[in-house]
């Protein structure tokens, strides 16, 4: 490889989210790379900073270009420069769109187990969550129509939150699944709101599909939320795109983060997205592989020295998701003893709505040498968990 994926990064004392714990501990929790970004993106960063004057800044041309370029690159997607707006991140660009087109307690329409931030933009704006809990069959996940359409009918609901590919169990919709969600949020005149953030960590040889590429009824009655913040581990920047080809909604979602003040970039924010765009394809493609052999080494070793868990098949992001209910109905029981035991730091599927509260979440996006410290914290916290 041309990249180096394997040193080890100390991020403790950076005022890190992730690492900001007690010293024996081990997060593989938030969805954060412990990787750091591709050297093309830092050298745009420095050059920026060596300017050293960081006033306000405007939307240049160049971003646009950086963000249509990719996609239709990378995901055979056109989008049109007017479809595009700038936003600190995804999460405002949610909470906002919720204010928006959403009245007080009116319902919003998740399907669980779904990222947990999804759940605060809603009830943290008086709204209230309709969960459409996703099938879990054979070890994967799939769609219940029936539950959605009845839903869906609900007058109550006017806007539904996708997650492309859906956080935490790793799964791509595939092209008629998002054509049947489209048809019905159209026929029931739900918008649809589209978290597309984890788009281009798929796994290699897989892709995912936009949304709003799928049909009129898609790309006509959807909002895509998209960024680099995931891909190249670029959080802290506050960089990101919400997407509308529709043009009346558009306007409402521009008044939406303008009032929300979420739509103006820091000094940074601009030349980062340009050169992960324009320069980050090789880093990125390196990146998936490692993340991709991370995953088969977890699903290995799960299954050779901890029978009693199940990694749920992933397609796309560097989450997987952990079965255990062959141990217990209480995943945030046994994380937290696992935590205490081993210093083992994993996420409690519970956070993630019904359906999860027998998984856990493991963050698997970090050198292949922590992996295997975390792989052997989770064996001895299991085998002393079945031993309490």
């Amino acid at each position: 490889m041309k990249y180096d994926f394997d040193t080890p990064i100390n991020r403790r004392n950076t005022n890190s989210l992730k690492w900001d714990i007690p010293e024996n501990e081990l997060p593989m929790w938030v969805a954060d790379m412990d990787f750091p970004t591709a050297p093309e993106i830092r050298t745009a960063i420095e050059a920026r900073a060596a300017h050293g004057v960081f006033g306000y800044s405007v939307i240049p041309d160049e971003w646009y270009e950086a963000y249509i370029g990719w996609w239709q690159r990378r995901h055979n997607f056109t989008i049109e420069k007017d479809w595009l707006i700038f936003c600190t991140g995804v999460v405002p660009a949610v909470s906002s769109v919720v204010r928006k087109l959403t009245t007080p307690a009116e319902k919003v329409l998740i399907q669980t187990p779904v990222y947990n931030i999804f759940f605060n933009s809603i009830l943290n704006n008086g709204r209230q969550v309709l969960e459409s809990s996703l099938k879990y069959n054979n070890g994967g996940y799939e769609i219940d129509f029936e539950d959605l359409e009845r839903k869906l009918s609900d007058p109550q609901v006017s806007l539904m939150i996708l997650c492309n590919p859906h956080n935490p169990v790793g799964k791509i919709w595939d092209r008629e699944t998002l054509e049947r969600i489209g048809e019905l949020c159209h026929r029931h005149n739900v918008v649809v709101l589209s978290d597309e953030i984890h788009c281009d960590l798929t796994d290699p040889g897989t892709e995912y599909i936009p949304f709003a590429s799928v049909s009129e009824n898609c790309r006509e009655n959807s909002i895509t939320c998209i960024a680099p913040t995931k891909a190249f581990n670029l959080a802290g920047l506050q960089t990101a795109a919400v997407m509308i080809p529709n043009a009346a909604l558009r306007h409402k979602v521009w008044r939406a983060l303008n009032t929300d003040e979420v739509a103006e970039p820091n000094a940074f924010a601009v030349d980062a997205t340009v050169a992960a765009f324009t320069k980050g394809d090789a880093w990125l493609n390196e990146l998936r592989q490692y993340i991709f052999e991370n995953k088969i080494r977890t699903a290995e070793f799960v299954k050779e020295k901890i029978p009693k868990l199940r990694v749920v098949p992933s397609q796309a992001t560097y989450l997987l998701w952990l079965d255990c209910s062959e141990l217990t109905d209480s995943a945030n029981e046994v994380a937290e003893y696992i935590r205490n035991k081993t210093g083992l730091y994993l996420s409690e599927g519970s956070q993630y709505g019904s359906g999860g509260e027998s998984f856990l979440r493991l963050n698997v996006a970090c050198p292949r040498s922590t992996l295997e410290d975390g792989l052997t914290r989770l064996q001895a916290g299991i085998e002393a968990y079945e031993k309490r």
